[in-house]
């Protein structure tokens, strides 16, 4: 079997992987609850690829984030539910539904216009989709409320940015930033007397109060915290890496540096930063 541009060949490529007598022995065992990690993790990794601006490694993440649809799809279609066809076409007709503006009839021409537009044919969707689950008598979601939209498989800081989204919609929302930053220094303070405390519990709870108001006002100043962290992480990866490298450059261990002299080369890592930009 020869590689293609083709989207077809993929589907060729997994049905066969996915034959019962014939397929790979790995593929043949796996279920929707086994892939989905790998699904989530392959969506992180087109992140890295973007937040890297690297086109090659995006080109592949892309694919691979690509076959854990056909996975899913494959494992649908065998059990009678859906196809992948079925998937491709849900999607074009929910981008059709979406842009009436585009496809359609509609007079919202600014994206203000369009952002209300969206949420009120996924309002409708919603309300669709719900009936249609008690036609089939499927139950209904678990949690039906304003913020039942908001997915509790997401990472968590992602789910605390669109349940404080979703609240904002009905005006539950600080008006401006600066009393969330008053609410972080009540939330760190809060902590500190839970530490002081020794009391673990409370310490868990409070750190989530202080994490949930920062993500707040990352969201009001337009910076979205996951992106943000991974910002960090990207930073806090090189950093250290400067310090391996310099502490082998010298003969030393890392092992046996001292805080002291790890400092010294994260504060040269900063400087040699602050040069470059």
């Amino acid at each position: 079997m020869e590689p293609s541009r083709d989207i077809e060949r993929l589907l060729e490529i997994m049905a066969a992987l996915r034959q019962p007598d014939t397929g790979c022995p790995w593929d043949i065992v796996q279920t929707f609850e086994t892939i989905k990690p790998y699904t989530i993790e392959e969506a992180y990794e087109v992140a890295d690829a973007i937040e890297r601006h690297d086109m090659d490694d995006l080109c592949d993440e892309l694919g691979d984030l690509l076959l854990q649809v056909v996975f899913h799809a494959r494992m649908a279609e065998e059990a009678g539910e859906f196809s992948f066809g079925d998937v491709v076409e849900a999607v074009t007709r929910k981008m059709i539904r979406r842009h009436p503006h585009m496809f359609a009839r509609s007079d919202a021409d600014t994206p203000e216009a369009v952002k209300l537009q969206w949420d009120e044919i996924k309002r409708v969707e919603k309300a669709d989709r719900r009936q249609r689950r008690m036609r089939r008598g499927l139950p209904q979601d678990a949690d039906a409320s304003h913020l039942g939209s908001v997915q509790r498989s997401f990472p968590a800081l992602v789910e605390a940015l669109k349940l404080q989204e979703r609240a904002a919609k009905v005006g539950f929302d600080w008006s401006k930033p600066e009393p969330i930053l008053d609410k972080i220094e009540e939330e760190i303070t809060e902590l500190r007397q839970a530490l002081k405390d020794g009391d673990q519990r409370k310490v868990a709870d409070e750190l989530g109060d202080l994490i949930f108001a920062v993500v707040n006002i990352g969201r009001h100043v337009d910076t979205d915290p996951e992106m943000a962290l991974r910002g960090t992480n990207t930073k806090f990866r090189r950093r250290f890496s400067h310090i391996e490298q310099e502490l082998e450059a010298g003969g030393e261990s890392l092992d046996a540096a001292s805080l002291e002299r790890m400092e010294e080369l994260w504060q040269a890592a900063k400087a040699i930063e602050r040069q470059l930009t």
